[in-house]
Formats: C-alpha cells, structure tokens, sequence
C-alpha cells in the first residue's frame, strides 16, 4: 500500500464517528445514512457510505457504524445496501457478514443496468435484492428532494453562483445525512464542470482547523462545532444553515455574481417544479425531480457556455486548442462577458477546457448534446 493510501486508511474511523465529540449513552436513536469523501494526493477520490445505528440491547449505548468505501460514487445504490445491513443487523449480527460478502464479490453494475444480490434472510426466502445503477453518471450520487426542502431557491443559487467563482463555503446541518445529501447535490448542480477543491460533506470535530484552509472548500458541520468556528479566520466565507434556510454569514455579492437574465430564467424553471413535474405525469412523461432540477442547471450552463467548441482550433498536428478571449467576447451581453472574466480563471473552467482539448469523438453526455442543438439554432455571427 503507498503512503497515502495508508493515511486515507487511517482517517476513516474520523468520518465514520465525525459527531463523537457529542455522544452520550442513550437508548433511542434514529439510524442515518451519510457518506463522507476522501480526496488523495494525487486528487483521486474515495466515497464513503455509513449507516449509523444503535444495536438492538437493553438499556443505554453508544451507536455503531457501517461502512462501505469504493472509488466510484453512487449514493442511493449504496443507501440500499445499507438498508439491508440494518434490516439484517436488527435481527442478528450474524447475517450481516455473509450478505456483505455476497455484496463484495458481486460485479458492480454497469451504468444503467441491474443486478442481484443474494444472501439468505429470516422469513424472507433468499432475500434477494435488486441493486440499480442510473444511466446518467449525473444522477449518480444526487438526492435534490432534500436540498430543495432544505434551501430555497434563491439560496441555493446564492450558493451555487459562490460556487462556481471556487469560494469557501459551509453547510451547517444537526443530521449527517441531510449534510451528505445537500453537499452531493450542490456539486451535481455544477455539471459538466468538476469540483477540483476540498469537499468534505461531514467534517469530524477533531479537524475543525482544515477551515484556516486559504484555498476554496465546501464543508458540511454539525452545530455543535459553530462556536468553535468564532476564532478561525473565516470572515469572508458564508455559512448557510440548511435546517433554518438562512445564511448564517455571507459576502452579501452572491445575488450578483450569475448574469441577471440567465439567473432569472434558471429561479423560474426551480420555482416551478412542482408544476412542471405535474403537467410531466399528465402526459405520462418520465420526469423526476432529480432531472428537472438537473436539466434546469445544464440548460442555463448550455447558454452560457455551449458555444466553446466554436472557439476551437486544431493545428496542423491535431491538437485542439482553445481560443479563450474570442469564446468570452462572442457573447454580447455585458454581465455574461463580466461573469465569464471571473469564471475561466477557475480550476473547474480549466479542467472542463482541457478535457475537451484532449477529446476524441465518442460518448457524449447530455451538455455536449444539448451545446450541438444550441448551435444550430444560433445565428452563426453570434454564440
């Protein structure tokens, strides 16, 4: 094993128990799922998926955690494994390993696809059970239902629009899963670009200090680490509490950040989902709130940003190469040309650019679909 992989190793218990610093014995207790990401040197990414639950006694105890990491992010998937971890741990400590292991040597899903997992359960035959990965990495690892419950939808461009300039930011939240869940949505609402900086959904109160960190971040706390965060150096860096939907501290710029026209068309479609989704199943349409809230966001980046390929240049050798001060001055409007001045000096731009630089005709995702479209429907002196 390399070093750090040894050091990701050894910080896992931190994020299996990141509350521990607030326990005390109890005899009640709501079990939750959350999930944590560990991000190595080499900026790979490890996703941890827990459930937290009090084991079946008498009398007061401390909880306990199961934990599941893999490379690869797909967070409902493994909520269902844990599901069934729990359902087995209530009746015996003894059935959860054998299921686990038949968890393990199961082929993970393609995406799209099923498969099944078998693993003999009380009562219920073999207790076979079904385990679905989406077809759009985009949906991959996203809950929107509880971030739409938790901010408004003001608030959460708000965050999204510091987000996109790579600032730091905090989620305050008293439920571990509800800081999981908002914190894999808001990056999702980021695609086709990546989130290249600290994302630590759940941080553990022993790592309060990763804050003096002058570098972008978005960290997801418990309350009772908000006193400590008084003697950080953390004046600039908004705090957003996901339970009471306010900001907590902020910039007070946030509403100004996003072009005026793009962000109001992208608060109308959000504002409307809930009619929109109802109109969808009159006509029996297939639409979900997770890819509403998706689709919404792709639209508004398609039209901002869908005419980069039109700035691209090949050299005599093949190279791609993007041509950055034509891309920002095709747009007229005045606020994108401003917006777009602060957003390609971000990592999340310049990764996004260089993978289309190096890319070769193949498996396009639903941005690059919808960009090809919105080409053709643009006048060609124009975006």
């Amino acid at each position: 094993q390399s070093k750090d992989t040894e050091e990701r190793l050894k910080v896992i218990p931190k994020f299996c128990f990141p509350d521990s610093e607030d326990w005390v014995p109890t005899s009640e207790l709501k079990s939750e799922t959350f999930s944590f990401v560990l991000t190595g040197e080499d900026g790979s990414r490890w996703f941890g998926y827990c459930k937290k639950l009090l084991p079946e006694s008498k009398g007061k105890q401390l909880p306990e955690v199961y934990c599941m990491v893999n490379r690869l992010g797909c967070f409902n998937l493994f909520s269902k494994i844990l599901d069934e971890v729990e359902k087995r741990r209530e009746m015996s400590p003894a059935l959860v390993y054998p299921f686990m292991r038949s968890v393990m040597e199961a082929p993970f899903p393609a995406p799209g696809r099923n498969i099944t997992v078998k693993s003999y359960l009380p009562g219920a035959g073999d207790g076979s059970i079904e385990l679905c990965r989406p077809l759009d990495s985009r949906l991959e690892h996203v809950d929107f239902e509880c971030l739409s419950k938790c901010l408004s939808v003001c608030h959460l461009i708000r965050v999204c629009a510091s987000l996109l300039l790579e600032r730091r930011i905090i989620f305050v939240a008293n439920s571990l899963s509800t800081l999981s869940k908002c914190g894999h949505a808001v990056v999702a609402t980021l695609y086709p670009f990546t989130w290249q900086h600290t994302y630590i959904p759940v941080l553990p109160a022993s790592m309060i200090d990763i804050m003096c960190s002058p570098t972008p971040f978005l960290i997801g706390i418990l309350p009772f680490s908000l006193p400590q965060l008084q003697d950080l150096p953390i004046e600039e860096v908004p705090i957003v509490d996901l339970c009471a939907d306010k900001f907590l501290q902020e910039v007070s710029d946030e509403n100004e950040i996003l072009p005026p026209k793009f962000q109001a068309a992208l608060i109308q479609i959000l504002e409307e989902r809930n009619e929109i989704l109802s109109q969808e199943k009159i006509f029996s349409q297939d639409v979900t709130l997770n890819s509403l809230v998706s689709e919404a966001f792709v639209r508004f980046f398609v039209e901002l940003v869908g005419h980069y390929s039109l700035n691209m240049t090949v050299t005599e050798r093949g190279e791609r190469i993007f041509q950055r001060e034509p891309f920002r001055k095709s747009h007229t409007s005045r606020s994108v040309r401003h917006f777009l001045d602060l957003f390609m000096e971000t990592q999340m731009f310049a990764g996004f650019i260089q993978d289309q630089e190096l890319r070769k005709s193949g498996i396009k995702g639903l941005f690059e679909v919808w960009a090809l479209q919105y080409l053709e429907t643009i006048p060609e002196s124009e975006p």
